[in-house]
């Protein structure tokens, strides 16, 4: 019968590093966030925009409105 001999153990260790798809995605997902906050914001100050531009109309054209209102009376006093 042939000598059996015993072998060393030995251990090994296998590390799984990942390729990196969870840090692109993440990233992707920033990106997304951004642009979309970008556009929130953006779209809101047009908003503003518009508001501020139309209370700016109204109050010019009450101020027309008194200024003719203004002219009426005088040329009633005239009369």
């Amino acid at each position: 019968m042939a000598d059996y001999q015993e072998r060393p153990t030995t251990t090994t260790v296998i590390e799984k590093r990942g390729g990196g798809g969870t840090m692109v995605a993440v990233l992707l997902l920033v990106v997304v966030v951004a642009i979309a906050a970008f556009f929130l914001i953006s779209s809101q100050t047009r908003k503003d925009s518009a508001v501020e531009s139309a209370a700016s109309q109204v109050g010019q054209a009450a101020s027309d409105v008194g200024a003719a209102a203004r002219d009426a009376a005088g040329s009633l006093k005239n009369e």
